[in-house]
């Protein structure tokens, strides 16, 4: 096992297949017969941080069953980061804790490498000025996909963003945004732009 996995997690069986883990990064409800995460939160830490992230994978956490890279390999789904790496970018070891599979969900490509992208811009951006809580659901239901490599592709991820004693909400499909910006996703209220 990594030192990093020693050093950042520390575990709790909450049942058979949804188990919870907390973490100086995160706290996450993982669903080890979806081999994806369902609910997870964490705090901007580094709004401006320089640690490096080249060279760094995913790696499974021993004693979890989790996605891993064959169930990302030739198709649309990206290794999403749900706490990303650039809100921990304090310290090396900080990034490399948010490169664990545990953090990790199928995550439509253009979704994630736009809109979502984004808002986590957004995110460190009030991370300069406020204390940054975020939680993420992702949404299955019975038409979800099943990968021939066991990993089921979430239908939606669900943000909330609180800060300054105001919470946003946003509600992504699981799907190509076909351009759309990260804003038009806002569930409740008016979204920060």
């Amino acid at each position: 096992m990594p030192l990093v996995a020693l050093f950042f997690f520390g575990f709790i069986s909450v049942s058979a297949q949804v188990k919870h883990v907390e973490n100086s990064i995160f706290t996450v409800d993982y669903d080890e017969s979806l081999e994806q995460p369902i609910k997870l939160s964490y705090t901007v830490q580094c709004p401006m941080g320089g640690a490096d992230r080249h060279g760094l994978n995913f790696w499974k956490v021993e004693g979890y069953h989790t996605s891993d890279n064959d169930d990302y390999a030739d198709n649309v789904w990206d290794k999403g980061h749900l706490a990303p790496a650039a809100a921990f970018n304090c310290t090396r070891d900080m990034v490399k804790a948010t490169f664990s599979y545990l953090n990790c969900a199928l995550q439509h490509q253009s979704l994630n490498r736009g809109p979502w992208k984004e808002l986590e811009a957004v995110e460190r951006n009030l991370a300069m000025f406020y204390t940054v809580d975020v939680e993420i659901e992702v949404i299955f239901d019975e038409t979800c996909e099943v990968l021939p490599t066991g990993a089921t592709v979430p239908k939606a991820f669900i943000k909330t963003i609180t800060f300054d004693g105001k919470s946003y909400q946003y509600y992504f499909p699981n799907e190509d945004p076909k351009g759309a910006d990260w804003y038009t996703f806002g569930t409740e209220g008016n979204p920060v732009k």
